[in-house]
């Protein structure tokens, strides 16, 4: 799975933390790391397939 999918879906309030952070396969102590590098850009359409957001 993306991992660019399982952070959006975590911030959506998909996922719990423990849980975005076993699918990306880190610990949960990394996770806040890791989403402060992730740019969050509302602008930018999310696709939920593995297809490219067309436009």
């Amino acid at each position: 799975m993306d991992k660019r999918k399982v952070i959006e879906a975590y911030r959506r309030g998909f996922l719990t933390p423990q849980e975005c952070a076993q699918v990306l396969g880190i610990e949960s102590s990394h996770l806040k790391r890791i989403l402060e590098d992730y740019p969050s850009d509302p602008r930018r359409p999310i696709t939920l397939d593995n297809h490219p957001a067309s436009g």
